[in-house]
């Protein structure tokens, strides 16, 4: 059984050479994250150029997802590099202290707005949850907090506050700078962090649109406001991703399971992919097994009806990348067979549009013939992510002749993307042909159905109108 779950791999100094990138892609991997807050733009050109490298090498087509850094809120650096603070005791946060200065007693700031986002009483989390302070006097820039939890602390650790609230910009002048960069390099997916509104991420579409990208755009979710703001994010996004990290510190872990579920049902009823993200097997950062646990998550987001896992630590600095993806691919495999959705009479949302309507009812033919595969010859892979939306149980083969599309596609839960050029064929052997193609790759066998999709005008991204129901080797070819 092929895997239907996408897997995301974080490219990092474990995996940031072109034998590792090779090998990831053979066990499995879908879509590289090249995370744009470590590193150079040379480094991040070169991880670009050994992808597409190998992906040619390997005729195996691979998606990169250039991941934005976002707003800088982290406390700044320390005389030696790290404090021990001791609970009861009092300690500052003071823009105003410069770098390497700070110490036990208090530390600088890189982002110089956090006294206007503090209330007295609030609770301010540092690095992973683990440091807690509580304010308990604002003057002018200074924070002055109680440490609740005694901990060290060590140089540029990330803030956040208890419950949501600090106003910085999601996008900043160096994600703009990277982002230019990202398009040059030719990213498929851009996804910015911190996204709190609708009207961010309209603010980024703009920025592409400028630059003449078609890249798409994923919101990371990671605040308490993109919560609050979901189904407009989630509309105005192409893909989602759940950054369970700062998330879970913001509204607190127990919370995060039932955000995580909420977030994937909007974004499947508005057609639009979910990456479930961080800690998905955190243990393998220096084990070569999973525990139960780690295992249960990876399934459960499958249950949900997640698009992909993504790994971070795991691949980017982790001791056993390669038997990470083994290990997840292997746990996709097995939470799929509990997974089919089966299609009864029901409404779906958004699907006023024809193209969505004819990739629905392919689905429910598919269904109720018995097919083997549901093929969409598509230019842009939009029909193949609206069936991917339904869980039937049957493979999609997305056919394209746009690299860019193909790319996309391998974020598509179900879908198999594939180059096939359709301009190749006169029209009367499109379906033949498309058959044969299908056949030549192993996946179909005489007698076996399929149910093809198409337009009337091949090679045009509009027009999907068609679906027909075709019996391999008795396919007839119309000259």
């Amino acid at each position: 059984m092929e895997r239907r779950t996408k897997i995301v791999a974080t490219l990092g100094p474990a995996t940031a050479n072109s034998a590792s990138i090779s090998s990831l892609v053979r066990k499995g991997v879908d879509i590289f994250r090249i995370n744009f807050s470590h590193g150079t733009s040379a480094d991040h050109e070169d991880l670009f150029n050994m992808v597409r490298k190998e992906s040619l090498s390997l005729k195996q087509e691979v998606a990169i997802l250039a991941d934005m850094q976002g707003p800088k809120i982290r406390v700044s650096t320390f005389k030696d590099g790290k404090v021990s603070l001791i609970k009861g005791n009092k300690f500052i946060l003071d823009p105003d202290i410069p770098e390497k200065h700070g110490d036990e007693n208090g530390v600088g700031l890189d982002y110089k707005n956090l006294h206007n986002d503090v209330s007295i009483g609030d609770i301010i989390i540092i690095g992973d949850g683990e440091l807690r302070l509580q304010v308990e006097e604002i003057s002018q820039k200074k924070i002055i907090c109680l440490v609740l939890v005694s901990y060290e602390i060590s140089n540029n650790k990330g803030i956040n506050i208890k419950g949501g609230g600090i106003s910085a910009d999601a996008i900043t002048p160096k994600d703009i700078k990277d982002m230019e960069h990202a398009v040059r390099l030719g990213a498929d997916y851009i996804a910015f962090s911190f996204i709190r509104t609708a009207s961010e991420l309209e603010y980024c579409k703009s920025l592409l649109q400028d630059l003449g990208s078609k890249a798409s755009i994923v919101a990371k979710i990671e605040r308490v406001e993109a919560t609050i703001n979901a189904e407009d994010i989630i509309s105005a996004s192409d893909a989602i991703m759940v950054a369970r990290g700062d998330l879970a510190i913001e509204v607190g872990a127990s919370e995060v399971p039932g955000i995580q579920k909420k977030l994937t049902k909007i974004a499947k009823s508005l057609s639009k992919p979910v990456i479930v993200a961080t800690q998905m097997m955190e243990s393998m950062i220096d084990n070569s097994v999973p525990t139960r646990a780690e295992v249960s998550d990876v399934a459960n987001a499958v249950l949900d009806g997640t698009d992909a896992v993504m790994l971070s630590a795991e691949t980017a600095v982790g001791s056993y990348p390669e038997t990470v993806i083994t290990t997840v691919s292997k746990v996709c495999k097995s939470a799929e067979k509990y997974n089919v959705e089966f299609l009864e009479n029901r409404n779906y949302p958004g699907c006023n549009h024809i193209e969505k309507q004819v990739a629905i009812s392919a689905i429910q033919l598919a269904n109720n013939v018995n097919a083997k595969a549901i093929v969409a010859l598509t230019e842009s892979g939009r029909t193949s992510l609206w069936m991917s939306r339904v869980r039937s149980g049957i493979p999609i083969y997305g056919l394209s002749r746009n690299i860019q599309s193909i790319r996309k596609m391998k974020l598509y839960r179900d879908v198999f993307p594939f180059y096939f050029d359709v301009t190749d064929s006169p029209y009367g052997l499109v379906n033949f042909n498309t058959v044969s193609f299908l056949e030549g790759l192993g996946f179909l066998v005489k007698g076996d159905y399929i149910v093809l999709t198409k337009g009337d005008y091949m090679g045009m991204e509009e027009g999907i109108n068609a679906v027909k129901v075709l019996e391999v080797g008795n396919v007839r070819k119309v000259v």
